[in-house]
């Protein structure tokens, strides 16, 4: 049975197909002509089938948006000729099927090739009609694939002439024939002629081409050099990626340094484009919904993009938070995708087939090796079919990664957008269940694993497919008998679930802790300042640690569960093999040598799918789960403005804001039960009982100034964010007049860009000189600028780290009022400045350059509110009193009206802060712009392998390469095994069919980089056969086989314990790193930077690279065992492996520098997407009331693009390498072929040793291109460990030695003596410190007070050795504080920072993260700083804080570090103006629990109001660094020329 099977090859099929004797299945002449025959197979079906797949490459081509041109008349001509070429095939067709001709499946054949051919060419026609071919001829290819239907035409007409039967009127059917095929020949005719016919193209068409073809990137950085990818390329360009070899060459010689290097992405891909098809379909998704309001929705998407001052009342007007919730993501991708993805399958199809074909036609090889006289055409036109079949498999393998690669970034695109546009519409209290860690893993982690899903769809329906064919082959081979071994297969299914489960379910709990240790990590970062004052960073690292155990936990869970399956999957070939083969003895059948190998060869085909599947079928569950996640965000409520604001206009014709009986709370009701999407519990940092606003009755006249006062915590932001709409209204109505113009706000914490000064501050207007200099001036900026290194061209750091509190509450102030709206904001715009500078905002901006703008200003500097039109008192989320400033100011704690003086010159030195982020003890070039992340260039180091190699540890490595290497050598044993048992038995050749098979099968059905599941596929014992010598053979080569397994094992779970380690260590190294880094250091590195080194960084080294490595390893082995076994097996087959080898090296160098740099760039341009995004999320509030959603929308369009930009030529440029790669296999295959012909006249080898290197010369090029596929990812995923790496060892360190070690007392009596200080930020910069000489006694309270930049704010930074001092010394208790530990000393000192940091976590944690003190201290503390009612409002000690300490007020947030402050037990307290937030009232009682409980410790207070510190033993003025005066306030008092004086009198110096 298996004789006869084997018997049937090509010959046969051409011979049934022709109608023709089986010994001559291809006669090349008949009849004094070309053979009918080779005619419609070679001219007919394979001619047309290369017009086909060539013409299909024209039919994606870019179209033109809006045609204004005519078409030239040739297309017309062109257009109708294909179509009616294509019909008459059919004609054709019906005919054959008609005449019942003998050789019917060849006409059949052939004419369903011209039908595919003329239809796809027709459609590239029309496709190239809508392109910027149109006003040309068109590529010329398509004459060139028109010509070379000729000669099938020329044939067929000279075969009819020479029969009779084509003239005779008896036989119409056969007439009807000759007269379609003349017809055919004359359209050929006219289509040539179309093409002929002139066509027109002047300048304006070239221009008309490309107006569509704009990219706002290029628009910054201009260079002729740089093109467009793809777009217009010849399809031979295409096919063979002519188009890079540019950028390649770039690449070589190290010219790919920015991102505007690479080719522009294709104009389909472009983001703008892909985002309107996006929205597009989201539309008419919501339509086939039955969206009322989809027409809305469709102005604004058009609006969204081109107008910088769109109303936000409009997108919030479509109300589609209701619609969005019934429309699914996955049916808008769908939608927009779905029709190209699917079509992309046929070629996955005609792969797949194709890839059967191969084994085939070696089979007819071999059998014709094993034939004495077998003519020598026969084993030609066999290397030829095998020619064929690899070569058209190639290409459509290739085209169809290709596009689905390209289908896969545009839904990437779009998936971003969608969720960035989200969180830009999303309603506040809808967004507060989400904390900002999680929102960012919805754009990072989620859409990636999202996108993978595109890569595995088909794979999923093309795996079962071969698995099936497998089956029948299998069945065909031993009949029934398959069943026991595929039994088997079938039982490991329900395992299989198992374990794909087990992997879903912790790769689920895996995320939700990444997300928690990225959230941590980000609070961390945003709290890094106050994370060292306190040293804590041992607390916070112990908790990453715990965050990252959970998460190591199930990630070597994970790893161990995938080592199964590999394992399982590997022994399963054997498993199966041995049950097939006792089934099929028990059967009474007799094993021969033909069956065990066709047998063995089958079962490796079969395992391969199955192997596969589960891979596969875990990254489409991958996916499932991200979709989830994403879907639930954008199912959010959305904000809705037409229904938050009344529509109805109020009596009063001159309110501009207007409230009658209005209630307004942080959250809405329903959501107060909310539960947190990650981890099921309350998450959005609010409390039980959210702040709500009550009955608020209010009318605002256009033009009035309006102060609004009241104690801390009482409602003044919340008031603010009640009119921007950030609230929820639960009652009441709300009328604001013009809000599509937006408001000009400036909130408590200033939000500033990662930007320059002017960029801030100019917020996306034109520049307008005049207008800028007055705004400049108006917000006291003027000096600020000229200490600013580049002045207003200076960056400010991420949030503004390098600017000071005051400068940046100015700032932005100064970008609220340059925006020139009717309605202004500001949330207490004068807290952070000194009396002058408040003076001069008072009367130069808010009574000045605002003076006709109706201004709402919230403010605890009473004094300044009898300036205004109207004063609102507020007391508990209610209006207490609204009236003119002297009749409600007296309800106010009464104040000195003339009190300037309760104001001091404090302002948190801005010249300090600033410099000091520009410090940085690192070469000048790193600082040139804050902005710009250093990329590494060119070769990885040998450092980063040695620095994984140490992670990892070196004995593990060690084992891990010995057991590949016993895995790799009991591998080619068994298989020499193999060969040596066939020439024993010295049977007859078929064994070879089968064993030649098993590598071509094994490498062309799956492509190269799922190379890991290359399993001993032919490891194998067989039972049945009687005969003594059989038993032998096949026990030693069953006791290989097992060994194999044996290290197989051996090799899966020692490499995952390896991982975990090499995992365990990186991250370790890296955050020990970071949280040592000098804050210079954080100052000038963005946070997105930082993250993106924990995030993506840290999952690629825990995930992807050790599964790359693994392939890398096992092809690395491979490629060496097969090298030995070929050796000594068939050497002079290496003659042609030494040019291609070269050519080999040569291709991969090329390809490997240019693929390097890409993945350098598309991480390098993928942080400043998350960083925006961060951004975007942090300063929300600010975006939506200045209505600049849409800029941020474009903002962040342009980002991707460019990240998309680098990703695309990325992967364009492995496709080149494929393509090439692949080619060189072809011509592998087909030398090989030729030289089995040629060996066959010779008659002088071996059978066994032939089969055995033919097989694995077979399959070397596959594995050649494996191994370079997966050298270059790994290469690619060893940047994410260069990164950290770099994190771990490059960046500037504090300090950690100690010199000297002190009691645990000290400092006991609290002196600190300044001697020569003398500190600078950076080298060229001014001092900051100059020579301070001071001495503070034990127990003294000292003020501290000067103008901006005179230092104040660096004695902190000195003493808390933020900052090394040049030269000088500091002594605490006559210790040099620079010998200490630097832990040590940070934990004997106190602080109250100017900007009130808390943790998102409970407010015990808050106050005593050690957990040292018992509760009854805490409350105490609570008690006395005024917060024991607040703190038990929300929940007690463990109620949580929320995001940031998003559930208290600023003020608020200030008095709880006021407590932190009294738990410590330090004998020196630095207050940096802690009470800057907080109403007089409760300044006044602060002031009181400062003295009585610090009564005998030393206090430095930098001051802010001066009424706070003439109670001082001393008060310290510095200027320009130096200390000017220091004696006790009476004493500055009575000197006439004392600069104290003058701060007091608020004069001018």
């Amino acid at each position: 049975m298996g004789g006869s099977t084997g018997g049937y090859g090509p010959a046969e099929l051409i011979s049934e197909l022709c109608h023709i004797d089986v010994d001559s299945p291809l006669p090349v002449w008949q009849n004094g002509t070309i053979s009918p025959c080779l005619n419609q197979l070679l001219f007919g079906s394979l001619s047309h089938a290369v017009i086909a797949v060539i013409c299909a490459c024209y039919i994606s081509v870019p179209r033109l948006s809006h045609i204004a041109s005519s078409l030239p008349i040739g297309w017309g001509f062109r257009s109708a000729s294909a179509l009616l070429s294509a019909l008459l095939f059919v004609a054709d067709l019906v005919l054959v099927f008609e005449l019942h001709a003998p050789d019917i499946y060849l006409d059949v054949l052939a004419d369903g090739c011209g039908v595919l051919a003329w239809l796809v060419h027709c459609g590239a026609l029309l496709a190239l009609q809508r392109s910027i071919y149109r006003r040309t001829r068109g590529p010329a290819a398509l004459p060139v694939l028109v010509v070379l239907s000729i000669p099938n035409l020329a044939f067929t007409l000279v075969v009819y002439i020479q029969e009779h039967i084509y003239f005779d009127i008896s036989t119409p059917l056969q007439v009807v024939r000759l007269a379609l095929t003349v017809t055919r020949a004359v359209l050929v005719l006219v289509y040539l002629l179309g093409y002929t016919f002139p066509c027109y193209r002047t300048q304006r068409d070239v221009f008309s081409c490309n107006a569509e073809d704009v990219a706002p990137l290029i628009v910054l950085e201009v260079d002729e050099s740089v093109n467009v990818a793809e777009d217009g390329c010849s399809w031979l360009s295409r096919l063979l990626y002519l188009w890079l070899n540019p950028l390649l060459r770039r690449g070589k010689r190290g010219k790919l340094e920015r991102p505007s290097d690479v080719f522009q992405l294709p104009h389909r891909q472009r983001t703008k484009e892909v985002i309107i098809r996006f929205q597009q379909c989201w539309q008419k998704c919501l339509k086939s919904k039955g969206s009322e309001r989809s027409a809305k929705w469709d102005r604004l998407l058009r609006g969204n993009l081109q107008d910088n001052s769109w109303s936000e009342a409009q997108p919030e007007g479509v109300s589609e938070g209701v619609g969005q919730q019934e429309v699914r993501l996955f049916q808008v991708l769908h939608k927009a995708f779905s029709l190209r993805y699917y079509l992309l399958g046929v070629l996955k199809l005609v792969a797949s087939m194709l890839s059967f074909a191969g084994p085939l036609l070696l089979s007819t090889l071999v059998g014709f090796m094993e034939k004495e006289g077998a003519p020598v055409s026969q084993g030609m036109w066999c290397a030829f079919g095998l020619f064929a079949s690899t070569f058209v498999a190639a290409v459509l393998r290739n085209i169809f990664v290709y596009e689905v690669s390209k289908v896969a970034l545009e839904a990437r695109a779009a998936v971003i957008s969608a969720i960035y546009g989200k969180a830009l519409k999303v309603s506040a209290s809808a967004l507060a269940r989400f904390n900002m860690g999680e929102v960012v893993n919805f754009m990072s982690t989620d859409t990636d694993r999202l996108v993978n899903f595109f890569n595995s769809f088909h794979e999923v329906w093309s795996l079962p497919f071969q698995f099936v064919l497998a089956l029948y082959l299998l069945y065909l081979q031993v009949g029934v008998a398959f069943l026991g071994g595929v039994g088997v297969a079938l039982l490991l299914v329900p395992l299989n679930k198992v374990l794909a489960s087990r992997i879903l379910e912790n790769n689920k709990r895996m995320l939700v802790h990444k997300d928690a240790r990225v959230k941590l990590m980000t609070e961390i970062l945003l709290g890094i300042r106050v994370l060292k004052y306190y040293s804590w960073e041992e607390h916070f690292s112990q908790k990453i640690a715990e965050a990252r155990k959970k998460e190591l936990h199930h990630l070597r869970v994970l790893k161990y569960l995938d080592a199964v399956c590999v394992y399982t999957w590997a022994a399963l070939p054997v498993v199966i093999s041995i049950l097939t083969f006792i089934t099929y003895v028990l059967l009474g059948n007799s094993l021969t040598a033909a069956k065990v190998f066709s047998t063995l060869a089958l079962v490796g085909m079969l395992i391969l799918p199955l192997n596969a599947f589960p891979w596969v079928l875990n990254g489409t569950l991958e996916a499932k789960v991200s979709l989830d996640r994403i879907q639930r965000f954008l199912t959010l409520q959305d904000q809705d403005l037409s229904v938050y604001y009344s529509q109805v206009f109020p009596e009063d014709p001159s309110s501009v804001v207007q409230m009658d009986q209005a209630s307004f709370s942080w959250k809405k009701s329903e959501d107060l039960n909310s539960v947190s999407v990650s981890d099921g519990k309350v998450d959005d940092g609010s409390s039980p009982r959210s702040f709500y606003l009550h009955s608020l009755n209010l009318s605002i006249k256009r033009g009035s100034l309006v102060v609004v006062v009241g104690k801390v915590g009482c409602g003044k932001s919340s008031l603010l964010a009640a009119i921007t709409g950030e609230l929820d209204r639960c009652g009441g109505d709300v009328y604001v007049e013009g809000r599509e113009q937006g408001f000009g706000l400036a909130v408590q914490e200033p939000w500033i860009q990662h930007a320059t000064v002017r960029d801030n501050i100019l917020f996306g207007r034109e520049f307008d000189n005049t207008f800028y200099q007055t705004v400049i001036d108006a917000c006291a900026l003027a000096d600020d600028l000229n200490v600013l290194p580049n002045g207003d061209q200076t960056e400010v750091g991420e949030n503004g780290v390098t600017l000071s509190g005051g400068q940046k509450s100015r700032l932005a102030l100064a970008r609220a009022v340059y925006m020139e709206k009717e309605i202004y904001l500001l949330d207490d715009p004068l807290a952070a400045v000194d009396a002058d500078v408040a003076h001069h905002l008072m009367e130069k901006c808010i009574l000045g350059i605002l003076k006709n703008k109706t201004t709402i200003v919230c403010t605890h500097r009473v004094e300044f509110a009898y300036k205004a039109d109207v004063v609102v008192l507020m007391d508990d989320g209610k209006i207490v009193r609204t009236g003119t400033p002297n009749e409600v100011l007296s309800l106010v704690k009464s104040v000195p009206k003339d009190s300037k003086n309760n104001s001091n010159a404090k302002e948190k030195d801005g010249l300090g802060g600033k410099e000091e982020a520009s410090n940085e003890p690192e070469p000048e070039a790193e600082l040139n712009v804050l902005g710009e992340e250093q990329k590494q260039m060119g070769q990885l180091s040998w450092a980063v392998y040695r620095s994984y190699w140490r992670a990892v540890g070196g004995c593990m490595a060690v084992s891990v390469l010995l057991s590949l290497l016993l895995m790799q050598v009991s591998k080619n044993v068994s298989d020499w095994w193999l060969s040596h048992w066939i020439s024993h038995i010295k049977d007859n050749v078929t064994q070879l069919v089968y064993l030649s098979a098993v590598p071509l099968l094994t490498l062309t059905i799956i492509p190269p980089e799922n190379l890991l599941f290359h399993v001993p596929d032919r490891g194998s014992e067989t039972s049945g056969n009687v005969s003594s010598e059989l038993k032998f053979y096949m026990t030693v080569y069953g006791s290989l086989a097992a060994a194999n397994t044996l290290f197989t094992a051996a090799r899966a779970f020692l490499f995952a314990y390896g991982a975990i380690c090499a995992a365990t260590v990186v991250h370790k190294r890296a955050l020990s790193s970071v949280l040592k880094a000098t804050m210079t250091f954080f100052d000038t590195t963005p946070m997105g930077r930082i993250l993106n080194r924990f995030s993506s960084d840290i999952y690629s080294v825990d995930d992807s690279l050790p599964f790359v490595l693994n392939i890398l390893l096992a092809n690395v082995f491979g490629l060496l065992g097969m090298l030995v076994v070929m050796c000594y097996g068939l050497p002079w087959v290496l003659l042609p492996l030494v040019p291609l080898g070269a050519l080999y090296y040569q291709t991969q160098c090329f390809y490997r520098h240019s693929s390097r740099e890409l993945k350098r760039l598309c991480s390098l341009t993928l942080s400043p997407v998350y960083s925006h995004f961060s951004e975007t999320l942090c300063g929300l509030a600010t975006v939506r009331a200045s209505g600049h959603t849409a800029r941020f929308e474009e903002e962040n369009e342009r980002r991707l693009d460019q990240n998309q930009r680098c990703l695309f030529n990325s992967n364009a440029a492995m496709q080149w390498l494929d393509i090439r790669l692949q080619m060189i296999g072809v011509t592998v295959v087909t030398g090989i072929s030729v030289i089995a012909v040629i060996q066959h006249q010779m008659k002088s080898i071996d059978p066994g040793l032939v089969g055995l290197s033919l097989s694995y010369a077979l399959s070397i090029t596959n594995l050649l291109s494996g191994l370079i596929f997966s050298f270059a990812q790994t290469e690619m995923q060893l940047v994410s460990v260069e990164r950290t790496e770099e994190y771990s060892t490059n960046i500037p360190q504090e300090p950690q030695q100690a010199n000297t070690e002190v009691s645990d007392l000290w400092p006991e009596h609290g002196r600190i003596q300044f001697v020569g200080a003398v500190l600078a930020y950076r080298p060229g910069l001014p001092n900051a410190l100059d020579e301070v000489n001071l001495e503070v006694l034990p127990g003294e309270r000292v003020g501290i007070v000067g103008r901006t930049g005179s230092g104040k704010s660096s004695l902190f930074l000195a003493l808390f050795r933020m900052v090394e001092l040049n030269q000088g010394q500091i002594l605490l208790d006559e210790v040099d504080i620079s010998s200490v530990r630097l832990s040590r000393l940070r934990s004997k000192l106190a602080i109250i920072p100017q900007d009130p940091f808390l943790f998102s976590s409970s407010v015990r944690e808050n106050l005593d993260p050690h957990a040292r003190h018992p509760d009854y201290r805490l409350l105490d503390a609570l008690e006395q700083c005024h917060l024991g009612d607040v703190v038990q409002r929300i929940g007690g000690l463990d109620s949580e804080v929320g995001e940031r300490g998003k559930s208290l007020s600023v003020g608020q947030r200030q008095l709880l570090c006021l407590a932190r402050a009294l738990l410590t037990e330090a004998n020196i307290l630095c207050i940096d103006e802690a009470t800057a937030s907080v109403d007089q009232k409760t300044d006044l009682l602060l002031q009181k629990t400062i003295r009585e409980k610090f009564k005998h410790k030393t206090v430095l207070t930098i001051a802010h109001r001066l009424n706070t510190i003439m109670d001082s033993d001393r008060v310290l003025v510095m200027h320009n660094g130096q200390v000017v005066e220091f004696d006790s306030p009476g004493a500055l008092c009575q000197k006439e020329d004392s600069v104290f004086l003058k701060l007091l009198r608020g004069g001018d110096e």
